[in-house]
């Protein structure tokens, strides 16, 4: 899971994929960590995004670095409670203009049974599940 997260921090944006009824929906991210040995995201509860989310917590995320890409796919699960997304927020602190950890619309989610592939054009996939 370290290596997933260093590819997506490095990376700096990546692209998460969720489902709007029967409709796939693609937009930039970049926020990640690692809090309790899990790997998290975050949104807020108003956006499409958490909403979607919610309804079908499925969902991908693909980002391209250096040559190599990184597919991780897995199911979100919400953590509401205010230490994980204390965490989060400190380690972003630069979305602390538009959330806290107590303002009842930040949202961080965690991977369960994820599975990520690192590919390149050069070497051979690496699979990593966590």
């Amino acid at each position: 899971m370290q290596e997933v997260y260093d590819f997506l921090k490095k990376c700096g944006t990546y692209y998460l994929a969720t489902v709007d009824g029967d409709k796939p929906k693609v937009r930039p991210f970049g926020t990640v960590d690692i809090f309790e040995d899990k790997l998290y995201i975050q949104t807020g509860k108003v956006k499409p995004t958490s909403k979607q989310i919610h309804v079908n917590p499925n969902v991908e995320i693909c980002a391209f670095m250096d040559g190599k890409w990184l597919r991780l796919s897995g199911k979100l699960v919400s953590d509401d409670r205010r230490e994980a997304k204390k965490h989060m927020l400190d380690n972003y602190p630069e979305l602390r203009s538009m959330y806290n950890e107590d303002d009842g619309n930040t949202e961080v989610f965690y991977f369960k049974n994820a599975t990520a592939t690192l590919s390149s054009f050069t070497e051979p996939p690496k699979t990593i599940k966590f």
